[in-house]
């Protein structure tokens, strides 16, 4: 059977969609590649959250053409996700090497389609049309972890689309409408996880906190999506229940006290804010206020004191004043996040925010980039050090990416901790004395462990 390379791009749930398409690819007899230009089969899933990220895959593209084509003349290349949904055919149109463009909501289909081009039935494929229920086929799970080992965490997709329409986002017209999978089903794929030795799931949506408004709704005064959560609590097998990424939005009291309340629940809260300016939040149609978010963030340390706090932050959005863009600064250190990613504002056609006046210049968004960023790992160099000294659980995922005879894992607080030991405590929850920490990273000491 043919190899196949997959390459993604983007965010958590783009490498959930890849892992479903490359279980299902495996399911049918294919290999999977470490080498594209080894490959009888190119997979790029795409990002379009900003242009950096398109570009960067329509560069890999044409690059693996030029060099595949004279190897391979009947190697398939396809994209899928956010790109190939928002430009469709004009991909093949700029890329006559290209045969398959697979949109958001076909990554099921993507086998079948490989079969059709394979086999000489069709050229090309440009499938982006929504199909209803495509929400519930991102179920297959690959479970590869570091070095060959068996995964212990897992991605769990329990809804797809967006219905926030801020005005610099793409994601609604690239992933559609918000659309929910029933409590019984995630639960179902949960209890399926556990018994290939998964121990920790992370619940993905575009904004997971509206998972099920309106296909479940509220119940006893809970969120659907707090029900998932007390549902996913109950299986037994899972240790630790992450989200990703919620809206602010969506923490409810309920959500804030089902941190109290969930053992399970890891204390970690990515929240992404976008600006510290109220009026930067208005014309982003963020639907909150910098008081609100602070007021969330206090209930959420109330309940919880030692919670790990992370968030996503944008500099540069048009019209952003200098005062704006010092009220981004001084909620960061109000708030003291444990780490904040800071991303430069990108024009995405056909968002609102494409045609706002007073688009800033680039040279003046690297200059807030960088200066933000820098008081970022400031503050989350500030924080780590506090944890020098403390014992730690680790749920230990595999060998570290920078050195393979070290093992790593995160706390409930979703710290990466770099340790010394062997392949033997993958999957184990361990206890670490933190001994010293690097950016981001904290290192544990092997003594300590039980």
């Amino acid at each position: 059977m043919p190899s196949v390379f997959i390459k993604t791009y983007g965010c958590q749930m783009n490498e959930r969609d890849s892992d479903a398409v490359a279980a299902q690819l495996v399911a049918k007899g294919y290999s999977m590649a470490n080498d594209p230009l080894k490959a009888d089969v190119v997979l790029l899933n795409t990002c379009s959250v900003r242009d950096a990220a398109e570009q960067k895959a329509i560069g890999k593209m044409s690059h693996v053409a030029s060099k595949l084509r004279s190897r391979n003349k009947n190697a398939v290349l396809g994209f899928m996700g956010c790109m190939a949904q928002s430009r469709g055919k004009e991909l093949i149109d700029k890329l006559p090497d290209v045969d398959l463009v697979i949109g958001t909501q076909k990554f099921h289909r993507t086998v079948d389609h490989i079969g059709e081009v394979l086999s000489g039935r069709v050229n090309t494929v440009v499938d982006v049309e929504e199909e209803k229920g495509s929400e519930a086929t991102i179920r297959e799970h690959l479970l590869d972890g570091a070095s060959g080992g068996k995964s212990v965490t897992s991605f769990v997709s329990i809804m797809q689309g967006c219905n926030q329409f801020c005005t610099f986002c793409i994601v609604p017209y690239t992933r559609g409408r918000e659309r929910s999978r029933s409590i019984e089903d995630i639960v179902g794929e949960c209890e399926d996880l556990v018994n290939h030795g998964v121990r920790e799931v992370t619940l993905l949506g575009q904004i997971v906190t509206s998972y099920g408004r309106r296909e479940i709704g509220v119940k006893d005064g809970k969120s659907a999506f707090v029900q998932l959560i007390e549902a996913v609590h109950e299986i037994d097998g899972i240790d630790r229940i992450r989200f990703t990424s919620p809206h602010p939005k969506g923490y409810g009291d309920d959500l804030v006290q089902a941190y109290g309340r969930l053992p399970k629940l890891c204390e970690s809260a990515h929240i992404p804010v976008q600006s510290g300016s109220n009026t930067m939040l208005k014309r982003m149609h963020r639907g909150y206020t910098r008081e609100r978010f602070l007021d969330i963030i206090f209930k959420l340390r109330e309940v919880r004191p030692d919670i790990g706090i992370t968030t996503d932050i944008i500099v540069g959005f048009p019209g952003e004043t200098e005062e704006e863009f010092e009220a981004t600064m001084s909620l960061c250190r109000e708030v003291e996040f444990d780490n904040a990613f800071v991303f430069k504002y990108s024009t995405r056609r056909n968002t609102p925010a494409a045609e706002l006046e007073k688009q800033l210049p680039k040279e003046l968004i690297e200059e807030r980039h960088a200066t933000l960023f820098a008081e970022v790992n400031r503050i989350g160099a500030s924080n780590y050090k506090k944890h020098i000294g403390s014992k730690m659980q680790v749920l230990v995922e595999g060998p570290s990416r920078r050195n393979k005879d070290r093992m790593q894992g995160r706390t409930r607080c979703n710290r990466i901790v770099v340790f010394d030991g062997g392949d033997r405590f993958r999957g184990q929850l361990v206890d670490l004395n933190i001994i010293r920490t690097g950016l981001f990273t904290l290192y544990g000491d092997p003594a300590i462990l039980t």
